[in-house]
């Protein structure tokens, strides 16, 4: 079975909520806003390579804007892997938290 961490599940959960959006910025952004507190550009940087290098995600160059000064952004999509392995740790994520009755001290 293929395991990520969980730095790196947020960030494959990102890309496929941006969809067509999915770059370094907006991934970070995301997380950011989704855990209200502000997350290093590193700290997706880090992860977002080792995920492509590893075959969770292809990244392709989008159209340049004027925005970025004609500079083109590095926008990123799930492949197979990266979706079963989602589809895995949700399984897993489901069973553990259905049988969780709190802490126990």
């Amino acid at each position: 079975m293929d395991t990520i961490g969980r730095r790196e599940e947020q960030i494959l959960l990102a890309i496929s909520y941006l969809g067509d959006e999915a770059y370094l910025v907006s991934v970070r952004k995301y997380l950011s806003e989704i855990q209200c507190r502000p997350i290093s550009i590193g700290a997706v940087h880090i992860p977002l390579r080792r995920l492509e290098k590893e075959k969770y995600i292809r990244a392709h160059l989008g159209n340049p804007t004027p925005s970025r000064g004609g500079r083109r952004k590095k926008i990123y999509t799930l492949t197979d892997r990266a979706i079963r392995v989602l589809e895995e740790n949700k399984r897993v994520h489901d069973l553990l938290w259905s049988s969780y009755t709190g802490l126990k001290t």
